[in-house]
């Protein structure tokens, strides 16, 4: 079901094709390709959000402008954290089919979808960071830096895959458990949020 190799291999190769603006690619790669469908959306989820916060991020942008992204901010990554729960939601339905988790089993701190979630914001930061190394023009110590910066997020893309391995062959041999753990995001509810429920639609502001 899971496999974290699969998922790092996944993840490299959609940053890839979506960079060369080839978002119809297939992304069923396996047999478990409903699997590795939600794993895709939940990665393209963060790649819209680190495209739209560097529009933030952009020092030409209007007060109206800057204000519209932040909305898009709020949407795409209150769907990126919807769908890193949806994929732990898969894993315990399946689990459940086969007897697990063992509930006496030890309490992993981080679920599986947390993780894949991490997995993806570091396939994004490796791309880019790949992209600063072979830009046209960069200064030998700009891309001194940034090898040394790949180095780093290799090694922490490799371990974390590690652990997400370690996590699922554990919790299939019933030494190991993880739960789902709800983010419970407030500032997008209305009922929640201060901000919009003190101001309904269509009010004036003071």
């Amino acid at each position: 079901m899971l496999s974290a190799n699969a998922i790092v291999n996944l993840h490299g190769h959609l940053t890839r094709i979506w960079h060369m603006e080839s978002e119809s690619a297939d992304t069923k790669q396996s047999s478990d390709g409903d699997w590795l469908d939600s794993v895709a959306r939940q990665h393209r989820a963060n790649f819209e959000l680190w495209h739209i916060e560097d529009e933030a991020r952009n020092p030409g942008a209007t007060d109206a402008e800057l204000a519209g992204v932040k909305r898009r901010i709020d949407r795409t990554n209150q769907l990126r954290n919807d769908l890193a729960e949806q994929l732990d939601r898969q894993l315990i339905e399946w689990l459940a089919s086969q007897g697990l988790p063992i509930a006496g089993a030890p309490l992993h701190s981080e679920s599986p979808g947390l993780m894949i979630d991490r997995l993806s914001i570091l396939a994004l930061k490796i791309y880019h960071t790949r992209e600063e190394i072979e830009r046209p023009g960069a200064a030998p110590a700009h891309i001194t830096r940034n090898r040394e910066r790949l180095a780093i997020l290799t090694e922490q893309r490799d371990d974390l895959a590690g652990c997400l391995e370690t996590l699922w062959r554990e919790t299939l041999a019933g030494t190991r458990r993880f739960k789902l753990y709800r983010q419970l995001k407030m500032y997008n509810d209305p009922s929640l949020n201060p901000s919009i429920y003190r101001h309904p639609p269509g009010e004036a502001s003071p």
